[in-house]
């Protein structure tokens, strides 16, 4: 059994702490995720009210995650329909054009495009995909094209949605910058295990993809899988190391190399388990299944397991803006979209003390 990592605690270091949307005693907030713009201080903030419900929350900070201003009234209206867990992303197509792309899960992953970095946005057609949730992660590929990566019970021979099966990872690939999608493959099923919402990311020397799985039944560690041929195949998947244990995962790289990893902790003896937390280690950690360097409790969450979901930025000057939802304190509020801001140098400086 593996030692558990230290643990640097930033959560109640409230001058970290930006709310981009307070929860009330009606109104839940949910499920966020960020896109943060070539400028490097422009960011978006999609999310839902509710867990897993409507969709139509939208919020800029044109100073790097300081101060944020709500947008919900100029986007579609249709995106009030849409539902569960908006996630957005910046793509640009071989027409040059750079899109944002708003993806909802409901009804069959339906989407919002902007094509003026946000200024205005239209409703597209859905791509007729039935999800659990619309991407967690998409990466580009060494051709230009878009790599997209989500979960559902779908039979892995016909591609139909099947129920009666468990949970397995599929992927789907653009060439067009976002506007049309292959049909769905199915890359990841466990006997025994429920593999969801995929991360995926390149290794540092850009050779390798990694995908980090959330495990549903929440029995053991989370899974990993590995392509090194752009996701054409991946290996079996494995079980990561323990510190990597947890739901929805999102990274960066740091300016040294490392990788901070952002998740809810489901490591079951954790003494975080159930906060949103940062692992920090190297890929090389990841492939060998070492255990990483330390994790930093980022916030405390005061509705047991209900909270990550994050949008994870790097921003220029080094630091990193972590966004969550997360009931942030006792009393009758609903859950907030807060985020966390932190640089490495001071975390490090810790724990070495």
């Amino acid at each position: 059994m593996e030692d558990h990592l230290p643990v640097i605690d930033l959560s109640m270091e409230t001058d970290r702490h930006v709310f981009i949307a307070r929860g009330t005693e009606e109104v839940y907030q949910g499920h966020p995720t960020t896109v943060l713009m070539p400028d490097g201080e422009t960011i978006f903030c999609v999310w839902t009210y509710d867990h897993g419900g409507g969709c139509g929350p939208m919020a800029r900070s044109d100073d790097a995650g300081r101060t944020w201003t709500r947008i919900d009234d100029q986007l579609p209206e249709g995106l009030q329909q849409h539902r569960n867990c908006p996630s957005i992303y910046r793509m640009i197509g071989p027409d040059g054009v750079e899109r944002l792309w708003v993806f909802s899960a409901q009804p069959d992953m339906p989407r919002i495009v902007s094509e003026d970095g946000g200024a205005t946005w239209r409703e597209m057609p859905p791509l007729g995909l039935p999800c659990v949730m619309t991407f967690s992660s998409v990466v580009q590929l060494k051709n230009g094209n878009y790599l997209g990566m989500y979960h559902r019970r779908m039979d892995a021979v016909t591609g139909e949605s099947d129920r009666s099966v468990p949970l397995n990872v599929v992927q789907v690939e653009t060439a067009d910058g976002g506007l049309t999608w292959s049909a769905p493959r199915a890359v990841a099923a466990v006997d025994g295990k429920m593999p969801c919402e995929p991360y995926v990311f390149r290794s540092p020397a850009g050779d390798e993809l990694c995908c980090l799985m959330r495990e549903n039944t929440h029995t053991g560690n989370s899974l990993q899988m590995f392509s090194q041929d752009e996701g054409e195949t991946w290996s079996i998947p494995q079980d990561t190391c323990l510190g990597l244990t947890g739901d929805r995962h999102q990274g960066v790289y740091t300016e040294d190399g490392r990788l901070v990893i952002a998740f809810r902790d489901q490591e079951l003896e954790s003494p975080t388990r159930g906060h949103f937390v940062a692992w920090v280690g190297t890929y090389d950690d990841i492939k060998s299944g070492t255990p990483g360097q330390y994790r930093i409790k980022l916030l405390h969450s005061y509705a047991g397991s209900d909270c990550g979901y994050p949008g994870v930025e790097r921003l220029p000057d080094g630091a990193i803006l972590a966004t969550t939802y997360i009931k942030y304190e006792e009393g009758e509020a609903k859950h907030s979209v807060v985020s966390v801001r932190f640089e490495m140098k001071e975390v490090d400086r810790r724990l070495k003390a």
